[in-house]
């Protein structure tokens, strides 16, 4: 079945190598004090800084994106939907059959 079903090639992961974290980390925090002191401009509202702010308040959603777990699809979502159907439909009637 080969044939019918190309495989998709690797993702590309760039992960850089000489970067420091930290130093990067401090730099934009000296930014910001340097801003809330007034010695330099107030930055300009772009939409990339609100871009991952929610996910990262929330603890749950950072949990699942850290344990790249997905949530239910469609399928199952319409199968419980049907189980809990049928089970209302016996509390009401009390048969088994539809």
């Amino acid at each position: 079945m080969a044939m019918f079903k190309a495989e998709k090639p690797r993702a590309f992961s760039h992960q850089y190598i000489y970067v420091d974290e930290r130093k990067e980390k401090l730099a934009k925090i000296e930014e910001n004090a340097k801003r809330d002191l007034g010695m330099l401009p107030p930055k300009e509202f772009s939409p990339e800084d609100i871009r991952g702010k929610f996910v990262e308040a929330t603890t749950h959603l950072k949990r699942r994106k850290e344990s790249g777990r997905k949530p239910l699809t469609y399928g199952a979502l319409l199968v419980a939907i049907g189980i809990l159907c049928f089970v209302l439909h016996y509390l009401v009637t009390g048969e088994l059959t539809f």
